[in-house]
C-alpha cells in the first residue's frame, strides 16, 4: 500500500539521520545545521483486519494511516515522526489482548487506536493502562468501559488511559426504542442478543427504555456467536407475537437470523445497532431484509460538511478497502491523539516519558473534526450524542432520520 512505502522511507530517513548526527553534528552546527534528530512515535491499531468483520477493521486501519501521513507530511510535531502499527485481533478478546501486550511492550507505542468490539477491548484496557499508553475506541459502544460496571447507579471512571470519539449504548438502545415506540408505533417487541458485551448492553439499555415509554418486551432470547441454525430462538420467540425484533450483535448473525425467521412466518422488521449496519448484513439477510432497521453513531459520513475533505483524502490515497462505518471516527481518533503529542512530545526526550502526559492532555482535547466536535467528558465519552435510524430500501442502508439525543 502507498501508506506503507511512506512509512518505510520515512524509517529509512530516521536511520539517515541518525548516522549522520552520530559521525558529524558538529560540522552540520558549524554550517548553520540544526544538528537535531528525529525520533519515532509509534500509534498502533487494535482491530479485526481478517475475518468477517475485516472490512470495518480495515477502514478503522486506513483512516489512522491517513490521519498519520497528513501529520508527517505537514511536520505537525516538530522533531518527530509518527509510524503506524497495526496489529489484528480477529475480533477476539484473547487475540485483542496479546496485540495490547505486543505493543505495550514496545518503547516507542504512544497511543492505540481501537478496538472495535467491546468484548476485545474488555481486555485491551487492563494491559495498556499499566503502561499509561492512551486507547481511543472509535467504535466501542458498551456504556461500562468508561464508566465501570455500575454505570447506571454508581458511574466511576474505569480506566483514565481509555477514550472513545463515538456514542454510546446508554444512548443508542434509547434512540432505537423511542423511534420504534414513537415513530414506528409498535408496542410489542421480542429481543435476541449474542451474549456478549456489546449485544448484552445494547439490548439491556433498549429494553428498559422501551418498557419506560410504555411498550411490552414479550420474549428475551439469547443465541450463541457461533450459532448458524436459529430455528430454536425462531419458535421461542413467535408465539409472543412480536411486532419487530430487537437484536443485540453483529451483522454475521444478524442477517441469517432475519432471513430464517421470514421464512418460518416470523414477518415482522429486526432492529439492531450499530453491529449490523453493513452491507454485508443485507447480503446475509438477502430480499428478506428489506424493511430491517439499525442505528449507528454520528451522521452519515457523506452528508456531513465537515467530512467532504476526508472523504476526497482518503479515496486519493488509494487504500484498496473502503474506510466503512467507522473511518471517520478513526480519523478524529487518530488526530485526537495527534492533538495531545503536539503538547506531550513537544520537549519529551523518549515515548515513555511522554505517555502519562499524553494523557493528561487528551482530556483537553477539542476541535473540530470529520464527524462533529471532538471533545471528551469527564469519563472519556465523546460529548457528542449524534445517532442516525436507517431502513433496508431497495437492497441498501437509506437514512431515516438523524438527531441528537437529550436526556
Amino acid at each position: 500500500m502507498q501508506q506503507r512505502s511512506v512509512v518505510r522511507v520515512g524509517a529509512s530517513l530516521i536511520v539517515a539521520s541518525l548516522a549522520l548526527t552520530a559521525c558529524g553534528s558538529r560540522s552540520n552546527d558549524e554550517g548553520g545545521g540544526s544538528g537535531t534528530t528525529t525520533k519515532t512515535a509509534k500509534i498502533g491499531v487494535i482491530a479485526p483486519l481478517s475475518g468477517d468483520l475485516s472490512a470495518l477493521g480495515l477502514g478503522i486501519q486506513h483512516s489512522v494511516e491517513l490521519a498519520v501521513k497528513q501529520a508527517n507530511d505537514s511536520n505537525a510535531i516538530p522533531g518527530w515522526k509518527l509510524e503506524v502499527d497495526a496489529k489484528d485481533d480477529e475480533a477476539k478478546p484473547d487475540v485483542g489482548k496479546n496485540a495490547a501486550t505486543s505493543l505495550s511492550s514496545d518503547k516507542d507505542v504512544i497511543g492505540v487506536v481501537g478496538t472495535l468490539n467491546s468484548s476485545v477491548a474488555l481486555q485491551v484496557q487492563p494491559v495498556l493502562a499499566p503502561k499509561n499508553i492512551v486507547q481511543v475506541s472509535p467504535a466501542n459502544t458498551n456504556p461500562s468501559l468508561t464508566a465501570g460496571a455500575a454505570w447506571q447507579t454508581d458511574p466511576k471512571r474505569a480506566y483514565p488511559t481509555y477514550f472513545r470519539t463515538c456514542t454510546t449504548d446508554a444512548i443508542q438502545g434509547p434512540v432505537a426504542a423511542r423511534y420504534l415506540f414513537e415513530k414506528a408505533k409498535i408496542t410489542k417487541v421480542a429481543t435476541i442478543h449474542d451474549k456478549k458485551a456489546y449485544g448484552q448492553g445494547l439490548v439491556g439499555t433498549f429494553a428498559a427504555e422501551f418498557k419506560k415509554l410504555g411498550g411490552q418486551v414479550v420474549a428475551a432470547e439469547t443465541i450463541n456467536p457461533d450459532d448458524s441454525n436459529y430455528q430454536a430462538v425462531i419458535s421461542a420467540v413467535k408465539p409472543s407475537a412480536p411486532q419487530a425484533v430487537y437484536y443485540g450483535g453483529e451483522y454475521p448473525n444478524a442477517g441469517p437470523l432475519s432471513q430464517q425467521m421470514k421464512a418460518a412466518g416470523l414477518k415482522v422488521p429486526l432492529m439492531g445497532g450499530d453491529g449490523i449496519y453493513d452491507p454485508k448484513y443485507i447480503a446475509l439477510g438477502g430480499k428478506t431484509s428489506e424493511g430491517d432497521l439499525a442505528t449507528s453513531v454520528g451522521a452519515p459520513v457523506e452528508a456531513l460538511p465537515s467530512a467532504q475533505k476526508f472523504v476526497t483524502d482518503y479515496n486519493a490515497a488509494g487504500f484498496k478497502d473502503p474506510y466503512a462505518a467507522y473511518g471517520g471516527y478513526s480519523f478524529d481518533a487518530a488526530n485526537a491523539i495527534i492533538a495531545a503529542l503536539k503538547v506531550s512530545l513537544k520537549d519529551a526526550k523518549d515515548v515513555e516519558s511522554a505517555r502519562k502526559a499524553t494523557v493528561d492532555e487528551l482530556s483537553k482535547v477539542k476541535f473540530d473534526g470529520v464527524t462533529g466536535a471532538v471533545a471528551f467528558d469527564q469519563y472519556g465519552d465523546t460529548t457528542s450524542k449524534v445517532l442516525t435510524v436507517y431502513k433496508v430500501a431497495s437492497g441498501k442502508w437509506a437514512t431515516v432520520e438523524t438527531a441528537t439525543f437529550t436526556g
